[in-house]
């Protein structure tokens, strides 16, 4: 059975919810969707989550207390904002906070596959204290490769 990267994605828009599952899912991702900040956190205690996708405004728990939350319970987590509702206070407060990165509503998917693979790549050389020079040669092969492909070694080097 191939091992996917676990993505928590949540966001209150149920449509773009489930768009956004479905084409991640195709390009290599395990998806949970949720669609408030507390589900979110009940779903990173009860199922292992490599990245979260965090809408920024949403009811309930908003995205920056989200990535506060899922921050200080997983430490090996990398949170990545998705926002229609940005602004440069809300994406310095939420960097630092520990957001790995901070996109706006649209993103192109090329650009949000690459964001969520650097984002792996972190949790992957943090976790496993791999300095940036000895990943990319471990990634090295796969570089020629599809992002996918990519995906699909971090997991390995993770296991």
């Amino acid at each position: 059975m191939e091992k996917k990267i676990n993505l928590l994605f949540v966001d209150d828009e149920q449509q773009f919810l489930d768009s956004m599952k479905k084409q991640l899912e195709v390009r290599g991702f395990n998806v949970v969707a949720v669609d408030r900040g507390e589900k979110a956190l009940e779903a990173a205690r009860s199922c292992a989550v490599d990245v979260a996708l965090v809408d920024l405004k949403m009811p309930g728990l908003d995205g920056e207390a989200t990535l506060k939350a899922l921050k200080d319970e997983h430490k090996w987590m990398e949170v990545v904002i998705l926002t229609g509702h940005g602004s440069v206070d809300s994406a310095v407060g939420t960097m630092q906070s520990g957001a790995y990165s901070y996109l706006q509503k649209p993103c192109k998917l090329d650009q949000l596959m690459e964001v969520l693979q650097e984002a792996y790549k972190k949790k992957v050389m943090n976790k496993k204290q791999i300095e940036e020079k000895q990943m990319n040669e471990m990634l090295k092969l796969a570089q020629s490769s599809s992002p996918r492909d990519i995906l699909k070694r971090l997991k390995e080097i993770d296991v």
